[in-house]
This record gives structure tokens, C-alpha cells and sequence, in this order.
């Protein structure tokens, strides 16, 4: 894993999958005990990469707001972020 990508310049697809491959890796259980403690914190890195990448999508959703014939005039922030 030393030649892995750096977790902060992975795109939330990149650590998801990337996650994946860390759970079945240890829940193989064919791991070395060091090599599992390294993949789990890897695999906490991921998580909240992954969560901060949802918080993020989160934060940018908008609800477009229509002019009187429909069309869209611009958008404001999702109520409750």
C-alpha cells in the first residue's frame, strides 16, 4: 500500500472502492496481525474521506426555484444545511 494514492486527492469513488477492497481484505481473515492494524486505519482514512466527500455533495445540493411559467430562475440551498 506505500504506493497508494494519497487518501486527501482521492475522489469519493476512488475511496469507496478502495474501502471495499480493506473490509474483504480483513474479513478474509488471511491477513498477517500488521498488516491487518495497517489496513483497518487505512480503512478508518477511507471512511471519513468518504464521509467528508458526502458531506461535501450534501452542502452543494440546491433546490432550483422556478419563475411563474416554470422556468428555472436559479437555485437556493436544500433547507436544513
Amino acid at each position: 500500500m506505500s504506493d497508494a494514492k494519497p487518501i486527501a486527492e482521492m475522489s469519493f469513488e476512488e475511496a469507496i472502492r478502495e474501502l471495499e477492497q480493506v473490509v474483504s481484505a480483513l474479513d478474509r481473515g488471511d491477513v498477517a496481525l500488521e498488516d491487518s492494524i495497517k489496513l483497518y486505519e487505512r480503512g478508518a482514512a477511507l471512511k471519513a474521506r468518504c464521509e467528508a466527500k458526502l458531506k461535501e455533495a450534501e452542502e452543494k445540493v440546491a433546490q432550483i426555484t422556478l419563475d411563474t411559467n416554470g422556468q428555472p430562475t436559479g437555485s437556493t440551498p436544500v433547507e436544513g444545511l
